[in-house]
Order: structure tokens, then sequence, then C-alpha cells
């Protein structure tokens, strides 16, 4: 199905536009994949340019400016890291995080990977709070003061809080069969995971738009309203 940009947008004024990003469509250009988000935007309005970017797989809350003034405010806004960006994400394990920092600093491998290292790694930090707890998973709030490639999912793979289907970072499959009790699968059929990819959302967005501080928010997609909904059944 052909997604139409504008049924993405979640606010716009003068000077912005704020879309709710989809799942596994990359924010700027990919060569593995002819269509992403900024190619998406120039369709519906030549001027548009995202003044951030999302992992393919995060949904979410994705800037875009509509003019040079208000693109050059945006980036002086994320360069001093005025710009408030909160994340949610579904984890393994049973966490207590009350305003936990964490503060490791993350070198980018050539791959696309990152590790933590004391050495040469860029100073990165993560505020996380826990917002529910469920029967085997928590699900957290994160707030980056910095924003290194991978950096909420390191981090929290790091206090044993990796995310749900991570496998990068440490992160498992999650089945219906693991949640339900006397779940039963169909004769020759062959279950597959609850979500398809990391379960990490782009919450909220709080920027000035050039007159006053504006906070947006965005909807869970339909893979993580359903992981939620299967979750809230067991919760502690």
């Amino acid at each position: 199905m052909k997604i139409k940009f504008e049924s993405l947008i979640i606010f716009e004024d003068d000077n912005f536009l704020v879309v709710n990003k989809p799942p596994f469509m990359a924010s700027l250009e990919d060569r593995n994949d002819p269509m992403n988000l900024q190619k998406l935007a120039k369709s519906f309005s030549e001027s548009l340019s995202a003044c951030h970017r999302l992992d393919k797989e995060t949904s979410g809350c994705l800037l875009f400016a509509k003019n040079k003034e208000a693109y050059r405010h945006a980036s002086l806004q994320f360069e001093h890291r005025s710009i408030k960006k909160t994340y949610h994400a579904f984890v393994h394990g049973i966490h207590e995080f009350r305003n936990e920092v964490i503060d490791l600093p993350i070198y980018t491998l050539n791959k696309g990977v990152t590790k933590i290292d004391y050495a040469v790694g860029k100073p990165a930090k993560t505020t996380v709070n826990t917002m529910e707890l469920f029967k085997n998973h928590t699900l957290v709030s994160c707030i980056p003061k910095t924003g290194r490639m991978h950096q909420i999912r390191i981090h929290l793979s790091k206090k044993d809080a990796p995310l749900i289907n991570d496998d990068m970072y440490g992160g498992a499959d999650l089945y219906l069969s693991q949640i339900k009790r006397n779940y039963k699968l169909k004769r020759d059929t062959e279950e597959l995971p609850l979500i398809k990819r990391f379960a990490l959302h782009a919450s909220a967005l709080a920027f000035d738009n050039l007159k006053e501080q504006v906070v947006v928010m965005a909807d869970y997609p339909k893979d993580l309203r359903v992981l939620h909904k299967q979750l809230s059944l067991n919760k502690r």
C-alpha cells in the first residue's frame, strides 16, 4: 500500500512539520530502499527538509523544516541539545528505573554497530524511567541527552534490559505463546514473533518553533499497540 505523506502529519505550522514515522521506512536516502521519508516529503512539498533521523525500524516523531531559516534554527537546537526527544521502549526483564542516568561512551564500528568504549567512545547520556511493569517485561521511557547511533538500544542492553526483538544488542523475539496461558498453535502452523522489529518508538518531541515551545506526541503504530495490549494481559 502506498503511503501518503499527508496522512503521517501530526503537527504543522508556518515553519515546521512533524510526522509520525512508520516503522520499516528509512528517514533519509537508503541505497537498499527506493523509498524514504525525505523523498516522500519532497513529493509533498519541495521545500521540506528532515532535521534529524530515526533508525529504519524506529517509529515516531520526526521533525521537518519548511524553509532554510527554520532548518538553521532546528540545527542549532540539536547542536545545543535543547530539543527534548522522548522514546518508549519495550524491554526484556523487570526493571525499576527512577531517573536513572546511563552514562556510557559509544564508539561506532564500520558496519553500523556500536560498542561501549571508554578509550575512544564519544560521551553519551540517557535518562531512563519505568512506565509499566509486565510479567517478564518492562515499558520504559528514555530521554537521550546526546544523539549517538543506537544510543538507547546499547545503553539499555548494558543495563540487562535489551529491547524486545533487538538481536543486535541481545534482545530476543517475543511470541504469544510466552504470554498467553494455554496458548495453542494451529496444526502445521509456524508461530511468528509478536513484533517484527525492535520495540522502540519516538513518543514525543519538544522544540522551539521560532515563536514558542512546542510539544508533539506520536501515537503507537499498530504493531506496538498489539504488543502493548498482549503484554498488559500479564501485568505485575
